[in-house]
């Protein structure tokens, strides 16, 4: 059955939308607003600062693909809609991590998880890293407002094979688990979600806020990377960005310049601190890109006898926090668990082997299931993160470093992961680590994970949640921004985006981007409309 592309009927309407890549000259352009990055905390701002008035221009370095382009087919979507083509790693080359890079940004291919920021973390943000007005009453009333917004409620259908191995596994060992809210409406149960959604279920960015603010005027500027701000260290004057080819691969010779009365920065994670990094922005305390968190994730892969197809259905419906807060907010470090789905391609990059030995694991897949622990990182004095640098061509890279206090949460959760996987029936389990084996009962398991060699490269490492990098807090001396977003040097600069947490949250952070975002564009856009702001409402308002 065919399927409308509300994106493209919006186009053929006459939304503004820009291809960089097709300029045949230099740009300049002017608005009210400028919007780096297309993600959940950028088009969040852009939807709800052009409903109030303001003139928008949202600028994303990736291209534009709407649902007429996703085929669920693995080499198109990782080279268009990730960063550097799925092949993001830290600066050792240890770590992967997975970003989208698209109109849309990471909500494009993420697998629809959405959580509220734990409590715990909204308290230890409050006690030590003095953000205010980020409590649980405080930010309840945005949560359920983009709850409502973008059809985010606990999944319905029962769970597929491979994430119902985590739910018997916990249930027969007594662990508490749940249901994942997912951000969908109408979905076909199809498990691409890390492609695009081809039915446009997966309420992300590209179906939603970016959609209602081409709708109220905003203009979308794509295939457009954002160089540096130009500024005298107390305010952004333009913004200078470069024209990328129609692959994003390497900028043609077309620039852009774009001055605006006030700038919202959200490239996210790695590429907000990298850009302030690129335009010397001013930094008297040394933070920026500082204290830059991943969820650290290790993987347990597990054979069962009866078809796991971890392919099909939903991706994620089920996890686990018994582990996450039971050792206390700095104690051991704390981990979730949930299911990754297994595509080829991706499994097998993350299962490794070569030859024969690769063949026969591929061939295995439909009886492979893998569980992930999502590594809670920053609230330990040994748990400082990484830090976001740049290399000579001016790209971002993030330098994180593994501490003895991490190898501990990673052995601690490949015991957890491999008992609760024998629990659920299956017939070997074998971390995901150089020297491991298939373990055919636990206790072969323990004495094997109690044994292995935790190192980079040796044990198989990765992330989807890059946060951090701009915290914010009340003292300039500890934070990049304040608790309202707002840059501490930079007077009409905003960040609004996952690097504003001044820590790892816990748990998958799209919900939490969302409402602090929405909580901080509304709070933006009131500030601008008064005298006392930088921009005039009625004088540069629509």
């Amino acid at each position: 059955m065919p399927v409308s592309d509300p994106f493209r009927e919006g186009l053929a309407r006459g939304w503004k939308a820009r291809d960089a890549s097709a300029l045949d000259h230099h740009l300049d352009l002017e608005t009210d607003i400028a919007i780096i990055g297309s993600g959940a905390g950028g088009a969040t701002s852009a939807e709800l600062l052009s409903a109030a008035g303001y003139r928008v221009l949202l600028i994303e370095e990736g291209p534009l693909k709407t649902s007429s382009d996703f085929h669920m087919l693995e080499n198109e979507a990782y080279a268009s809609l990730y960063q550097e083509g799925i092949g993001r790693l830290s600066k050792d080359g240890a770590i992967t991590i997975l970003q989208g890079r698209a109109v849309g940004g990471t909500t494009l291919i993420n697998w629809t998880s959405s959580f509220r920021t734990p409590e715990p973390t909204l308290r230890h943000w409050a006690s030590t890293h003095g953000v205010e007005g980020h409590g649980v009453d405080d930010l309840a009333p945005w949560f359920e407002r983009m709850e409502r917004r973008l059809g985010i409620a606990p999944w319905q259908m029962p769970p597929n094979a491979n994430n119902d191995v985590l739910r018997r596994g916990c249930a027969a060992l007594g662990l508490d688990w749940k249901v994942i809210p997912r951000n969908v409406r109408g979905c076909w149960n199809l498990g691409y979600c890390g492609m695009g959604c081809p039915v446009n279920a997966k309420q992300s960015m590209l179906v939603t806020s970016i959609p209602a603010a081409l709708e109220e005027g905003a203009e979308l500027l794509y295939l457009a990377r954002a160089e540096y701000l130009e500024h005298d260290g107390e305010r952004i004057e333009a913004l200078h960005c470069v024209a990328m080819d129609p692959q994003c691969v390497a900028p043609t010779d077309r620039r852009i310049r774009v001055r605006a009365r006030h700038y919202v920065l959200a490239g996210g994670g790695i590429n907000s601190p990298a850009l302030l990094l690129r335009s010397k922005a001013p930094d008297p305390h040394r933070l920026l890109g500082k204290r830059t968190f991943l969820h650290l994730v290790n993987f347990s892969a597990a054979r069962f006898a009866e078809p796991v197809n971890p392919f099909y259905g939903a991706p994620q419906s089920i996890y686990s926090d018994h582990f996450q807060w039971r050792n206390g907010i700095d104690g051991p470090m704390g981990y979730k668990l949930e299911v990754p789905p297994l595509h080829p391609a991706l499994a097998a990059t993350l299962l490794g082997g070569f030859g024969e030995d690769n063949a026969l694991r591929m061939a295995d897949l439909p009886n492979t299931h893998v569980m992930l622990a999502l590594l809670r990182d920053g609230f330990h004095p040994q748990s400082i993160g990484g830090s976001v640098e740049l290399r000579s061509d001016g790209s971002p890279v993030l330098d994180y470093s593994v501490s003895p206090y991490a190898w501990d949460g990673v052995r601690r959760a490949f015991h957890s992961m491999a008992e609760i996987q024998f629990a659920a029936g299956a017939e070997s389990v074998q971390p995901l680590h150089a020297a491991s084996r298939p373990a055919h009962n636990l206790a072969e398991a323990r004495a094997m994970i109690d044994g292995l060699d935790l190192q980079l490269f040796l044990t198989r490492l990765g992330s989807a949640h890059v946060m951090g990098g701009c915290a914010m807090g009340k003292d300039p001396a500890q934070s990049v921004c304040d608790s309202l977003g707002r840059h501490h040097q930079l007077e009409n600069l905003s960040i609004h985006d996952g690097s504003l947490f001044p820590t790892s949250i816990g748990a998958n952070p799209q919900l939490s981007v969302y409402a602090i975002a929405a909580r901080l564009s509304q709070l933006l856009g009131e500030r601008l409309a008064t005298p006392s702001g930088d921009l005039v409402h009625s004088a540069f308002g629509r």
